[in-house]
């Protein structure tokens, strides 16, 4: 079975993706990490080129210096801006792997233009992984039991 590649993940990657500009306020990122499903809002130039990234727990850690509703901080001004990110044709595993070594849940899908394109998450990684490995191994066990390739 061929290696995993990220644009496997393509619709649920892109089902996770929330974008924001450098202008927007921390009170609307926050709106949209409240969703369930979203866990990193990717923040982009005018151009749409991600500029950074804003997690749940930078969200957590600025609000206690926020007075609510009040908040005026900038998207711009509160983002991650050195970025670990991975393209569609990046290897799954070696994806995962990365993500695993620098402690990450999501890593922001680009495409060349460094444009957002997606968002993966370590979980849809690796259930992914395990269900192709459950297939070949469900496959190579039909073939050594004599049932042949399906």
């Amino acid at each position: 079975m061929p290696t995993l590649r990220v644009n496997h993940l393509h619709a649920v990657a892109h089902s996770r993706l929330a974008t924001a500009t450098l202008q927007t306020l921390l009170l609307e990122v926050a709106q949209k990490l409240a969703n369930t499903h979203i866990g990193l809002v990717v923040v982009c130039d005018p151009d749409g080129v991600m500029a950074g990234v804003i997690s749940k727990s930078d969200i957590l850690r600025r609000l206690g210096h926020c007075l609510g509703s009040a908040c005026q901080t900038l998207a711009r001004d509160l983002m991650t801006t050195d970025v670990i990110c991975c393209h569609p044709d990046d290897c799954l595993a070696d994806v995962l792997g990365a993500m695993e070594q620098r402690g990450l849940v999501h890593m922001p899908l680009l495409d060349n233009q460094r444009r957002p394109i997606g968002v993966v998450n370590a979980r849809d990684a690796l259930r992914a992984l395990v269900q192709a490995g459950e297939y070949e191994e469900a496959l190579l066990r039909q073939y050594v039991m004599g049932i042949g390739y399906h």
